[in-house]
């Protein structure tokens, strides 16, 4: 059985190895591929893995030896999971590996907006506390977390978490999602229609897959509701906010600032607009990426792998008939 690794570097660049994958058959792993190069490394393979190489109907065509695709992430939109149920090949995902990691994740970006170590950690380093006159010195508002609401769009394993800490910190938590499911155990909690949610809360930090039907959805529409002091967080998927409108409301100071993991288009762009906006502050798509997450993603694999393998496909994402 021939397994082709598509882009396997964000995996493991070195510490974390695939050997138990190797261990189940014929393993070839790229540490990335362009579209160009899909087709000629995929012959021959029945399982591809992929994270962000596209896995399209075309492509699918033209491999006919392909029984099974597992991505290398949570999101699967990198693969046209109806194209390939059609043809009969189940596509897995590794639904569980950073919901600490990405909730962790947003709280460090949470603390840097609201007390900015490191910007007074630069200030220092020039010079800045030795030639005050007083004992200490701030150059930005300095805010407390407790009291204020945090506002969670996307109620899942990750938003969840991310109101458990943001309970722990004293905050409130309000959520939104199409499914609602069960109330949290903490207090005080509401849900709230997206546009209350954008106008109440102190905090917004998005935690849903991107749809066409979602695509863009945090607009001037939905941004123009928020607070003058509120900020955007986005560890989740890039598509989901229109960036030039982002951009816009921030050099209009419709928002405080905005923190953000993942653009539209990765890596970004120098043309994206965002890095010529105020107030913004992006990390490159690295809130999955401790190694413990990683590890987790790869045991995840190694199974979905097998259990194909034992003709029982698990964490398949377009049942297959």
């Amino acid at each position: 059985m021939k397994i082709v690794v598509l882009d396997g570097y964000t995996l493991n660049p070195g510490d974390n190895p695939w050997d138990e994958l190797a261990e189940l058959g014929e393993l070839v792993v790229y540490d990335r591929t362009k579209q160009a190069e899909l087709l000629a490394r995929a012959q021959g393979a029945q399982i591809l893995l992929t994270n962000k190489t596209p896995i399209r109907e075309e492509a699918m065509a033209r491999l006919p030896k392909l029984r099974f695709i597992s991505v290398l992430a949570t999101g699967f939109d990198v693969v046209d999971v109806k194209a390939a149920a059609q043809r009969g090949i189940p596509v897995s995902n590794v639904p569980v590996y950073g919901t600490d990691t990405v909730a962790e994740h947003v709280f460090a970006l949470v603390l840097e907006m609201a007390r900015r170590p490191a910007l007074h950690d630069e200030a220092v380093k020039a010079g800045a506390w030795w030639s005050q006159p007083d004992w200490c010195f701030w150059r930005t508002p300095l805010l407390e977390l407790a009291g204020r609401t945090m506002g969670i769009v996307g109620f899942g394993r990750i938003g969840r978490r991310v109101g458990e800490i943001a309970h722990a910190f004293g905050m409130k938590v309000a959520a939104n999602d199409l499914q609602k499911g069960s109330d949290p155990p903490y207090q005080p909690f509401q849900w709230m229609e997206l546009e209350e949610l954008f106008s109440r809360s102190d905090f917004i930090t998005l935690h849903c897959f991107q749809t066409q039907e979602n695509a863009g959805f945090v607009n001037m529409g939905l941004l123009s509701k928020m607070k003058p002091t509120s900020f955007l967080i986005n560890t989740s998927r890039g598509g989901l906010v229109n960036e030039r409108d982002l951009a816009s409301a921030l050099q209009r100071g419709i928002l405080a600032g905005a923190a953000l993991d993942v653009v539209s288009n990765e890596p970004i762009a120098p043309e994206n607009p965002l890095l010529k906006a105020p107030n913004v502050l992006i990390t490159p798509h690295i809130a999955w990426a401790t190694l413990e997450a990683r590890k987790r993603l790869m045991k995840t694999t190694v199974e979905n792998v097998r259990a194909f393998l034992s003709g029982k496909p698990q964490n398949v994402v377009n049942p297959v008939k």
